[in-house]
Order: structure tokens, then sequence, then C-alpha cells
């Protein structure tokens, strides 16, 4: 029997079913509820001009919505649907605003996922590694793009739109050669892979903000990877590496595992649940037990 990938029921890592519904939001609008992660986390560097107590910053390596809500409320105990200043907020990246996001919608029976990629709107000529969210309002329905990091005035380039917008975005198209579709848009990781390969884009133009050494095409093939086990509900973090990662960003696959991500680009790309689950089966694409938790 094919598998069913039931997006609008919580994974492993996006279960609230533990936590109190007075403090969560009621149901809404999707795009009103992507607009409420953004208020509850600040990001690691923005954390560190704020002088927050040592162990402050532990949130960042918390992988489920759940403990991460529970954290948001130990601080200030108010219903989610209210912004927190930055020094009572959890500190957390892209993943942990995408995360929450997604947990949310799925609390609210609407499907959603995550999508872990890259940003070409936040510097110029560079696709940074970020994470953003996908919902739709019915099983037939397209899949929509939300980045609900983006503050409410904020309409990035090539159409983009924040959380806040009267619409979301659509699934851009990667499939011409020439670069033009790559240009202010966000690319999961598969997507950015198939522009890579195609010549589209220079890999070594994507890569993690704030670093010097992750950036090219092992960056692109690790966040193919984490994609596919997004689209399998298992929202890891950025950094998290298992199965050939670590030999690919030290420079020690070969050609065999660049054919093994175009399979996962291609099946990622279209997007049919019984061939995402089938290939992530792979013990070599499937996230071990322990970053599960």
């Amino acid at each position: 029997m094919p598998a069913v990938i039931d997006y609008a029921l919580p994974g492993p890592l996006t279960d609230l079913s533990g936590v109190p519904d007075a403090a969560l939001p009621p149901p809404a609008d999707p795009l009103a509820l992507c607009g409420v992660a953004r208020g509850l986390v600040v990001g690691p560097l923005d954390a560190h001009g704020l002088g927050l107590p040592p162990g402050r910053s532990a949130t960042n390596q918390v992988r489920p919505a759940a403990a991460l809500v529970q954290a948001v409320l130990a601080l200030d105990p108010a219903p989610l649907t209210v912004t927190r200043p930055p020094a009572r907020r959890i500190v957390g990246t892209c993943r942990h605003v995408a995360v929450l996001t997604v947990a949310l919608l799925r609390h609210h029976g609407v499907p959603a996922r995550a999508r872990c990629g890259f940003a070409t709107y936040f510097e110029p000529g560079r696709g940074v590694d970020h994470w953003v969210v996908e919902y739709r309002t019915s099983p037939s329905a397209p899949w929509r793009r939300v980045d609900p990091e983006l503050p409410p005035s904020a309409d990035a380039r090539g159409g983009y739109r924040s959380a806040a917008s009267d619409s979301a975005f659509p699934v851009p198209d990667v499939s011409t050669s020439d670069g033009t579709a790559v240009a202010g848009e966000f690319l999961t990781g598969g997507e950015a892979w198939v522009a890579y390969r195609r010549g589209a884009v220079d890999a070594s133009r994507f890569g993690v903000a704030g670093t010097s050494g992750v950036w090219g095409p092992a960056e692109i093939k690790g966040n193919a990877i984490r994609d596919l086990a997004a689209l399998n509900k298992v929202e890891v973090l950025p950094w998290d590496e298992w199965g050939r990662m670590a030999d690919a960003y030290a420079g020690r696959t070969g050609p065999d595992h660049d054919t093994l991500v175009d399979a996962v680009a291609a099946v990622c790309g279209a997007d049919d649940p019984a061939f995402v689950a089938d290939l992530y089966a792979r013990d070599e694409l499937r996230v071990p037990e322990h970053l599960q938790r």
C-alpha cells in the first residue's frame, strides 16, 4: 500500500498535544497563524547583544516544538499570540520559527510542512541557508510558501510575501537554466541542487550566513537531504548531520553521492508522498532516532 504522509497531522517534532489550549492561538486564517512564531523567537546574533542570562541560548539546540513552546511560556505565560519583547523570547533560528509555525498550523488541521533550503533575498547574489513554511487550504490546493520570519511590511523580490501580507507566494519554477527563476526566491535544497547541476547558479554562493567555510555544493546537498527529512515530518536542526553528510562536507564523497542527491532533488520536486517516504527509508537518508527528540 502506498505510503501516505498527512501534513495536517503532527510529526514527532511538531506535536503540541501537551501544551495548554489556553496558550495556543485559536483557529485562524493560515497566514495569520504564520505570523505568530516571529514574535516568540530571537536569533542568536540578536540575542548576543541583549545580555541574557547564561543558559538562555540552550533553546537554540531544542528540536521539539512543544518544548520550545514550554520554554516560551516559562519566560512569559501570556498566550502565544502576544508578541514578546526580544529579551523575553526564546533563542532560536529560522528553523525554530518555521517548526513552531508548522506545529501551530497542524494543530488546527491545516496541511503544513517546513522546507529547508536557501533564501536569495537576504544578501544580494547569495543563497543563504534558511527555512520557510508551506501550507495549503485543501488536499487538492497548491502549496503556498510563506517566510514566517519576514516582518509585516516586508516584501522580498520576486513576489515574495511576508506572513502578514494578503497572500502567500507560489512555489518557484527552477526548470530553466538561465538563472532567472532564482533571483529573489527561496529555493529548497533540492531546487538549489537542480539549479546548480544545470549550471544556473554558482554553488560557492550558497551557504550559511556568518561563516566562511560552510558554502558550496556540500551545503546544498546537506540541505537537500534535510529537506527530504522535513517532507517526512522530521524537522532536524540546521546543523544536524547523519548518513554521509560529514564525508560530503569534508570532500570525501564522489559522483555516487551526487547521483543520490539527484534522486533526492527529483523526488522532493515531484512531491509524491509514496516516493518521498520510500526514498527516505534508505539507511543513509533516514534521520537517526537520537536526532528526532
